[in-house]
């Protein structure tokens, strides 16, 4: 059995992969690039690649405890990276958004291959965008709508671009179909 199989069947590489994505995130939301986007907005969509894989290779019970435990774990480092605001902000807006994007993805998954990670990350990151930014930077000197909008902009587009990884971990975690004889 090639090594990917089995790496894609435990559950800490989604936890450890999803805390360094978020908190990294959390690290780079405070870093602009411009007027409308900061540095986070091109780590965080990883975290919705991360769990329609855990959905679709470990089911949906075991990507939501990847969720949780990342949360907290992501939360706690977050707060000693970034602020407590940006750190409680971001784990709600994260445990809304990921927790969406499960259920979704769930319920699309019998359908094309690439239908359920696409719907599932597109909504997840329209409330994870909506609930960071407002709970984030709402009452700030921060432009936070027109960072929002930025934000939204690149996951969406990720969201898109995402398909390709997971189709190729797909490949890489899968059985082969064997040929017919």
């Amino acid at each position: 059995m090639p090594l990917a199989r089995p790496l894609f069947q435990t559950l800490w590489l989604p936890v450890l992969a999803m805390m360094v994505v978020v908190v990294a995130s959390n690290w780079l939301v405070q870093f602009p690039i411009n007027d409308v986007l900061t540095w986070g907005a091109i780590s965080y969509p990883f975290s919705f690649l991360i769990t329609d894989l855990t959905t679709r290779l470990q089911g949906p019970e075991r990507a939501r405890r990847a969720v949780w435990v990342g949360f907290a774990l992501a939360v706690l480092l977050s707060i000693w990276l970034a602020t407590p605001r940006i750190a409680l902000a971001s784990g709600t807006a994260f445990l809304a958004g990921q927790l969406l994007d499960i259920q979704i993805f769930q319920q699309l998954r019998r359908g094309s291959w690439w239908r359920a990670p696409l719907v599932s990350s597109t909504l997840g990151s329209i409330l994870d965008t909506t609930l960071f930014f407002s709970l984030a930077f709402a009452g700030t000197d921060l432009p936070w709508v027109t960072l929002a909008l930025g934000d939204l902009g690149v996951k969406l587009t990720m969201a898109v671009l995402a398909l390709a990884p997971f189709r190729a971990a797909l490949a890489l975690a899968l059985p082969l179909p064997r040929p017919a004889r």
